[in-house]
């Protein structure tokens, strides 16, 4: 059976989507996830939706119990997940509200738990990570984008840093030069998937220029939200419209 977790993020923490909704509390080893999890339909298909940073937003970045999060979703017996974040853009093509199927990530985070596997006691583990976000759902999702007319860029590369705070114009400088895009959520969710083989894929949506350009103000968590709440529909049409299509 096909079981899809959304984990949303900013913007994205309590999407009105789901039909017939029951509320699930979920202990792991690692501890609980960052909210109780949402179990419901979209489309006749099982969800189960994934407050990030909580329902009310409560959890830094950094404080996300990564590990559990994913953990409680391979609890249910998620077959795919699929993740939402808002973005900062480091590539002027790159727009306010634009969509972005993201390719691949770089990790700039320094203190978080980034693996499942932190002994080796049964076995040597080194999980291949070349290709991190399944290519089946990020085709699904870029072919449904484009049917919806959505501005959608097909890659992208994310730099998560630890966050909370915002780079300075000296590092995003320095990030603009390998990556498309950054956030301070991507890493380790990914990898943590990744580990325990479930399919993963995420929408970026770009919401601001983090502080690159001279000529553009740069980042607040005012303009985020803002640029998010105007687009948000957009990622919630995305996601009832590829939901049906995964298999």
């Amino acid at each position: 059976m096909v079981l899809i977790g959304i984990i949303g993020g900013s913007g994205l923490d309590n999407p009105d989507i789901l039909k017939d909704v029951k509320e699930v509390e979920i202990e792991t080893i690692y501890g609980k996830p960052s909210s109780k999890i949402k179990l419901g339909k979209i489309n006749n298909i099982n969800v189960a939706l994934l407050a990030r940073h909580g329902l009310t937003h409560s959890i830094p970045p950094s404080q996300v119990n990564y590990r559990a999060n994913i953990q409680a979703l391979k609890q249910l017996n998620c077959t795919h997940i699929l993740a939402t974040t808002a973005v900062g853009s480091l590539k002027k093509e790159i727009q306010r509200g634009d969509l972005v199927i993201l390719d691949q990530f770089i990790d700039f985070t320094r203190h978080r738990k980034v693996s499942f596997h932190e002994d080796f006691n049964n076995g040597i583990k080194h999980t291949p990570m070349a290709e991190p976000f399944n290519e089946n759902l990020r085709n699904l999702l870029i072919e449904t984008g484009k049917s919806l007319n959505y501005k959608i860029h097909e890659k992208g590369t994310v730099i998560t840093i630890e966050g909370p705070r915002f780079s300075t114009k000296a590092e995003s400088k320095m990030f603009s030069n390998f990556a498309d895009v950054i956030n301070m959520s991507i890493a380790p969710e990914c990898i943590l998937a990744n580990e325990l083989n479930i399919p993963y894929a995420a929408i970026a949506m770009s919401t601001d220029y983090d502080c690159l350009f001279d000529d553009i103000p740069s980042v607040t968590w005012e303009d985020i939200l803002e640029v998010f709440h105007k687009n948000s529909e957009k990622v919630k049409e995305l996601l009832i419209n590829v939901i049906p299509k995964i298999n």
